[in-house]
């Protein structure tokens, strides 16, 4: 019997309480039924509207027909099920048959020996409703047509809150599936199981698309599969890691530049992995300045964490680093893959890691990286909101969410510890439990805090929706490990080949402003760095300046519908400091800066405010100098480590080396 892998989101809360379960508002949307949705509470139908069918309409295949129909059921107080079907050897199946869920008679049981058998009474009455569809094929393309449809029924049709009740439309999603096996191997009966996921969700009590029954059945069913399959998913998990070792031995003999490590147990089966290659340690030396970490994925077949490594390119596309499957989400797991990244990365550590708020990876973070500073993604926090707190505050939910949305990008960190204190006292939350982790980790996620680290662009939404449809496209697969380790080694070359052809062809953007600066820059920054500045300057031109007593200026928007910001200018370095930090944070310089520079008739942007990640020539080099410059530094690496005198040597040769560059002129391009 095979063993499927599957991959779903982890959903424990990075508060510790195992009990604590997040529902992901984009996650949430993903997994409603096409069928059902929840609004305040209450299930509720969408809202297309679904015309009776009739004889003659045609649809793309069965399948839809069958959604179709079961669409308008559901609206018109029935449900159906599939009947007869027809096939020939040069068609196949030509014709299908639904019908209601009361056609026909059930046929009389054999009576069965026992002392006290159940009387069952059957729903089916004899109902003729039916819908008969017809395959024909024209010109070469299938299609289904309705031939026969009758709407008559010979019963009462339901009511709303009677119709989702029928088996038809009662189903366990696979997100909560993993929530009832969850709270039933910590010993909740079923009724408890019930009612611990009417409160996660925020529904009235009897509001779940299932009832008692369907949970009672699902763990029944599962812990008997379950204590069938132990052993083989076992003997499964065992056999498919050394497989995936294995692979990971081929390809590091096939390509140098593949490296891998991994540990074991006592018994000497493997427990953690890691992987990556020759291009993605090349792309780390030139865009390692920040990473991103995700550990959002685990497999439920392997119980393992999957943990990736991603940067962003100059052309603002993600990198992949590496990867790593970790037994479990312990700090001591992630110690060991950050250990390995920076072994593999060949000792160069990010300046800037941005994580989710896992407390293991924190930890793990805080030992072996205590000088790379971390931050959590905004976005991550805010998808949590609605399932930390919209239960609790009910009705009042969507002004603490906008005032909380309003707070994370407060300037001024002394204004955000006011607003703060305000904002909990105001609803009551000062004793929430998460409210105390958002607090104690407010040094990682507010804007105030994190507006002087450089990040890189990596917060943007476009680059996360980019890093989840990565992780979609190689978790998508339910197979093997050796099918996903595949599946990793074709994104990512698929992702290098793509990086290098767009340094190669430089797409041509058009001028806004027709200024010079503009212009300049345009030659320099690649078409994603550019668009970014470009949208700076184009809203340049809506501030005032105003000279102050000091020498600095005051930039104003003028409708005056957004803070004023101080913009310092030292003429003697050409030197430009803005207030609001987006120079600092982003990389590129901001619109209060650039008015000044006009002001001050510059007509090219000084050089020092092109950054070299962001420029167009500084990741055209060849491929073949950067390669042998990183095959001579993993020699120079390798031969080092054989002794402490070639160690001491190598150190004391190196740093005088390195000052003797520094010394070096900047300018010109490599060929």
């Amino acid at each position: 019997m095979a063993v499927t892998n599957i991959w779903v989101k982890r959903q424990q809360c990075p508060c510790g309480d195992w009990k604590c379960f997040v529902n992901y508002e984009a996650v949430r949307d993903q997994a409603t039924p096409v069928s059902q949705s929840v609004t305040n509470g209450c299930l509720s139908f969408p809202s297309q509207e679904i015309f009776t069918p009739y004889v003659g309409q045609v649809f793309k295949t069965d399948e839809d027909a069958f959604e179709y129909y079961s669409n308008f059921a559901r609206k018109n107080g029935f449900s159906i099920r599939k009947a007869r079907s027809t096939e020939s050897p040069n068609l196949g199946v030509y014709r299908r048959d639904f019908v209601c869920y009361r056609s026909g008679f059930n046929q009389p049981r054999k009576k069965v020996n026992v002392e006290h058998p159940r009387d069952r009474k059957s729903l089916r009455c004899g109902c003729d409703a039916k819908f008969y569809l017809t395959k024909e094929i024209i010109d070469g393309v299938t299609q289904w047509y309705i031939s026969q449809f009758s709407n008559v029924h010979n019963h009462e049709l339901l009511e709303d809150e009677q119709v989702r009740l029928l088996p038809a439309y009662r189903k366990i999603e696979e997100a909560d599936q993993e929530r009832i096996l969850l709270l039933s191997k910590a010993g909740f009966p079923v009724n408890r199981i019930l009612k611990v996921l009417e409160l996660e969700k925020g529904v009235q009590p009897g509001q779940l698309p299932f009832i008692e029954k369907d949970v009672r059945n699902f763990v029944r069913s599962c812990k008997k599969t379950l204590q069938e399959n132990d052993t083989m998913v076992t003997m499964k998990r065992e056999s498919d890691l050394l497989e995936l070792l294995e692979a990971c031995k081929v390809e590091a003999e096939r390509d140098d530049g593949f490296v891998y490590n991994f540990t074991t147990d006592d018994n000497g089966k493997v427990e953690n992995i890691a992987w990556t290659y020759g291009d993605s340690i090349e792309a780390f030396s030139l865009f390692g300045d920040v990473v991103t970490i995700d550990t959002s994925y685990r497999s439920v077949t392997y119980s393992m964490i999957l943990g990736m490594w991603f940067g962003i390119d100059n052309h603002g596309r993600p990198i992949f680093f590496g990867c790593t499957l970790l037994q479990d989400e312990s700090s001591k797991s992630f110690s060991w893959a950050l250990q390995v990244f920076v072994g593999f990365m060949r000792g160069r550590r990010p300046e800037i890691v941005v994580t989710d708020m896992d407390s293991g990876l924190r930890d793990a973070l805080l030992i072996e990286m205590p000088d790379t500073k971390q931050i959590i993604c905004i976005r991550q926090i805010l998808s949590r909101m609605s399932s930390w707190f919209s239960l609790q505050l009910g009705l009042q939910y969507s002004e603490f969410k906008s005032e909380f949305d309003s707070l994370c990008h407060l300037e001024n960190v002394e204004d955000f510890e006011h607003k703060w204190n305000h904002l909990v006292a105001q609803f009551g939350i000062a004793s929430d439990k998460h409210i105390s982790l958002l607090f104690s980790y407010r040094t990682s996620w507010p804007f105030c805090y994190v507006r002087n680290f450089f990040l890189a662009r990596t917060t943007n939404p476009e680059y996360s929706k980019s890093v989840e449809k990565f992780l979609k496209n190689v978790v998508s697969l339910q197979s093997s490990l050796q099918c996903f380790f595949k599946q990793i080694a074709i994104a990512a070359k698929s992702r290098s080949e793509k990086r290098e052809d767009e340094n190669e062809e430089i797409f041509y953007l058009p001028i806004k402003t027709c200024m010079p600066l503009e212009e300049h820059a345009r030659n320099i920054l690649t078409p994603f760095a550019f668009s970014a500045l470009q949208n700076e300057i184009v809203f340049s031109m809506q501030y005032s300046i105003t000279e102050m007593a000091n020498g600095s200026y005051l930039a104003r928007h003028y409708k005056k519908t957004e803070r004023e910001c101080l913009v310092i200018w030292i003429p003697d370095d050409e030197q430009v400091h803005c207030s609001c930090k987006e120079f600092e944070h982003s990389g590129v310089l901001c619109r209060h800066s650039l008015r000044v520079l006009v002001l001050k008739n510059y007509f090219e942007i000084p050089v020092k405010y092109f950054l070299h990640r962001w420029r167009i020539d500084d990741h055209t080099v060849t491929n073949g100098n950067a390669r042998e410059f990183h095959s001579l530094s993993a020699s120079l690496y390798t031969e080092s480590f054989l002794s402490k005198e070639r160690f001491n040597f190598v150190r004391g040769e190196l740093a005088q080396l390195v000052e003797r560059v520094r010394s070096m002129p900047r300018r010109g391009r490599m060929h």
